[in-house]
């Protein structure tokens, strides 16, 4: 009798902690029919007992069918007991992600499952929040190691162009404008010749802007396949086209909060200009092959040695393009109209160039920045570079013998078909003062022609074939006074 009420008791006692569980208990027979279930399975489900004792493991489980019950009863038969992930979806149609224990029971010669269930949605939240977390590690991982990589492509490329060196009216005019432009948000397109250093007064904008905590991101878009123009700017994903491995970040990404400098800016393929104008409109972009929309805040500066106005009235640049570009213009003066500037950057490549090749002792004698000021300089500062380079290179004893072309490549300005016709251009040797007082003289000359005028048509700067802002800045030079000097 007392081995009865003990038995008796220890199954209420087993029935009150399934009841209890938090665990979602179902009891089903072989087919899947739920027999029994416990007040968390009725909580979880939304269903009273009842109800689900009405119901089949199919009924609440999305992922089960009678094909995938005869393989996973064949299983639990032979294992006894199987864990496994799934989902149960309640009587409002909500899916719920359960951890399930699965254990195998014969009775009375029938067979049974009872299976232990737990709700894992705060467990797979915090799984997809690492997830996410991690990701974003791995994308920040990968941008510092990009903005790293193109850092050092800059302080490269800064150390062999070298600093914003200079005195001359022409070059202050410049810095000046920068001065006023950088911390602003304005685009800046910088145009001028080859060599100018158009690429240091974009970084000199950037860092005097206030942007400047943020990386300057370069993209020479001569040097660009037309193929991977989309990919470069913008990025692309995994498997968007052949020999793409692993997804990329574009340039633009790479700038945001910063500041992107398009150098050669009129290589770009008409058919991309459109989506280059969309970013900068909208600042939004696609990766190539994602629909997933990014947006970025970045200033743009663009430059080029072309002209991008001629390249509009013939069809190969936009014009709504060319005038978000065209914000606030910058035109780098040649060097041949920074002359007092040449003494003091061919002392600066000369040591620049001396570290370079470790040779010491090297000095520039007055003959040779007479040389160097009399030469056209058509590669402009960098060209200039070059030759002291060579010339440190070819010198010995500490002598610089400086080697310029003996004949002029490119298109010679237009000061020296006029002064072709002059005496300067004789046999004989003009000195350099000579040459600097028929300068004078013939700009004076011009501004009396035009009555002083500078800008637009018919005025001194046309007449002279040089832009008005560098009329300006030699007039300030040369110390020419309106009241003085005219009629």
């Amino acid at each position: 009798m007392a081995k009865g009420i003990k038995k008796e008791r220890s199954l209420e006692l087993a029935q009150f902690t399934i009841q209890c569980s938090a665990d979602v208990i179902l009891f089903h027979d072989c087919n899947g029919a739920i027999l029994k279930a416990n007040d968390s399975a009725c909580k979880h489900l939304g269903y009273s007992e009842d109800e689900l004792m009405g119901l089949s493991i199919q009924d609440i489980d999305p992922d089960s069918n009678k094909k995938t019950w005869a393989k996973f009863w064949k299983e639990l038969r032979k294992k006894k007991s199987i864990s496994f992930e799934t989902r149960h979806q309640t009587r409002k149609g909500s899916i719920v992600p359960m951890d399930v224990t699965v254990n195998f029971i014969e009775f009375d010669g029938r067979e049974y499952a009872v299976g232990f269930c737990r709700n894992i949605s705060e467990r797979k939240k915090i799984d997809e929040e690492r997830k996410k977390t991690f990701l974003e590690i791995e994308r920040l991982r990968e941008q510092l190691e990009l903005e790293n990589e193109y850092l050092h492509e800059e302080v490269i490329t800064s150390r062999l162009l070298g600093d914003i060196i200079g005195q001359s009216p022409a070059l202050q005019n410049i810095l000046k404008q920068v001065e006023m432009v950088a911390p602003t948000e304005a685009n800046v397109l910088i145009t001028g010749e080859s060599g100018t250093g158009k690429e240091l007064i974009a970084h000199e904008i950037h860092k005097q802007s206030l942007r400047a905590n943020r990386p300057l991101i370069r993209v020479n878009c001569a040097s660009v396949s037309r193929e991977l123009y989309e990919s470069e700017f913008f990025g692309h994903v995994k498997g968007a086209f052949t020999g793409a491995i692993k997804d990329r970040t574009g340039r633009f990404e790479l700038a945001d909060g910063g500041t992107l400098f398009l150098d050669e800016v009129g290589e770009i393929p008409l058919d991309l200009q459109s989506k280059l104008l969309r970013v900068l409109q909208e600042g939004t972009f696609e990766r190539v092959g994602s629909e997933k929309t990014l947006k970025v805040n970045v200033r743009l500066i663009a430059a080029t040695n072309r002209n991008l106005k001629n390249d509009v009235n013939e069809g190969r640049f936009r014009e709504d393009l060319f005038y978000r570009l065209h914000v606030f213009p910058l035109e780098m003066p040649p060097l041949r109209e920074r002359i007092e500037d040449i003494s003091l950057l061919a002392f600066h490549f000369l040591k620049l160039a001396e570290k370079k090749i470790k040779r010491s002792g090297m000095k520039l004698s007055k003959a040779n920045l007479v040389a160097l000021q009399n030469y056209h300089w058509p590669g402009n500062i960098r060209e200039l570079q070059n030759v002291i380079e060579r010339a440190v290179i070819i010198s010995h004893r500490g002598k610089l013998q400086i080697d310029l072309p003996k004949i002029l490549s490119g298109k010679k300005k237009s000061a020296e078909k006029i002064s072709s016709q002059s005496h300067l251009f004789q046999e004989r040797i003009s000195t350099f003062s000579e040459v600097k007082q028929f300068e004078r003289e013939n700009i004076l000359r011009a501004l009396t022609q035009t009555k002083w005028k500078i800008f637009g048509e018919g005025g001194a700067a046309e007449l002279l074939g040089i832009p008005p802002t560098t009329l300006t800045s030699r007039i300030a030079r040369m110390g020419l006074d309106k009241a003085q000097h005219a009629p």
